[in-house]
């Protein structure tokens, strides 16, 4: 017989669905889940709003998926992009993994499907114009050759596109930058193009080459400035043997699946956590004070405004990307 567990979800994105989820059908293979909206013992939260405060008694794990950091003030456990374990409190589970492995990328790449297929040179897919580095480099590959923006923001093609692997999955390569750059932090961006066989040009975590092979996509880390690489893509694109070299690389580092990838490693942090006999030892009243003030404008100004202007210049201006 499974062990019960009574579990909540809080303060995740709008179509979020409590009974069907990467984490809830993960531990109903192990577990007897019930989703409890009353008086959960385990409360799973994310980022977007602030219900968790109203379940003092829940011990609370925190999921972000975004480049942010657990406060343990109002958390008891994490699941983010940290690579730091915070004294085993933190599981790193980037947000690529919740989009689902594909085996279909292990397979050895159709090269000539590619040169045949991909008939259009680069596309950038982006909704916001938070990232001003990310702004930075499309103006400067696309003062070069014409790259096709499909998203709200900067868009030239008409309209916002309604599927994204629809639209890149015509292109040699994929603009794949993130939000931010920080140790770790590493969404669907750089998975998405892989998926239908577009080249990434990434930028944000440093440490990609810890799972992905970097012979496999452009990794704009590897290059002192942007317009470095945005000159080196160029000459790539009608460089047909180089292509082939890059296309015949796997996506993984050994053609294996990232350790990212390993539910197992995911059920012994929940069981551990669901082991043992302890109350949440989040103090409500700090937990409050600790949303506010991560909340508050002006600690949104620091970390928006001037974090991303500093990204902005050092990797601009400095050329340190």
């Amino acid at each position: 017989m499974k062990p019960l567990i009574r579990l909540y979800f809080t303060d995740f994105w709008s179509n979020f669905n409590p009974e069907d989820n990467y984490f809830t059908n993960l531990l109903r293979n192990h577990y007897s889940v019930i989703i409890d909206d009353k008086n959960p013992d385990y409360l799973i939260y994310s980022c977007y709003s602030n219900q968790f405060l109203n379940f003092p008694r829940a011990i609370k794990i925190f999921y972000a998926g975004e480049n942010m950091k657990p406060s343990y003030f109002e958390c008891d456990y994490s699941i983010t992009f940290n690579y730091n374990t915070y004294k085993n409190r933190n599981f790193r589970l980037p947000l690529y993994v919740l989009y689902g492995y594909d085996s279909s990328l292990l397979s050895v790449k159709p090269t000539e499907l590619f040169f045949n297929e991909k008939t259009k040179f680069c596309n950038f897919v982006v909704s916001n114009s938070l990232c001003k580095t990310r702004n930075e480099f499309f103006k400067i590959l696309n003062a070069k050759k014409s790259v096709d923006s499909g998203g709200r923001y900067l868009n030239n093609i008409g309209k916002a596109i309604p599927n994204k692997l629809d639209f890149i999955k015509d292109y040699r390569f994929t603009i794949a930058f993130e939000n931010t750059s920080s140790p770790g932090y590493t969404t669907e961006k750089i998975f998405e193009p892989m998926k239908v066989n577009s080249i990434p040009i990434y930028w944000g975590n440093k440490f990609i080459h810890r799972e992905f092979n970097t012979k496999s996509f452009i990794n704009v880390h590897d290059f002192s400035t942007l317009n470095e690489c945005a000159d080196y893509i160029i000459k790539l694109d009608s460089d047909k043997q180089k292509l082939i070299e890059i296309l015949e690389e796997p996506w993984f580092i050994n053609n294996e699946i990232p350790e990212t990838f390993n539910n197992e490693k995911l059920l012994e942090f929940f069981n551990i956590i669901f082991s043992k006999s302890e109350q949440s030892k989040v103090i409500p009243w700090q937990a409050r004070a600790s949303y506010r003030l991560k909340n508050s404008h002006i600690a949104k100004s620091i970390k928006y405004r001037f974090y991303e202007e500093w990204q902005f210049i050092k990797t601009v201006r400095f050329g340190r990307l």
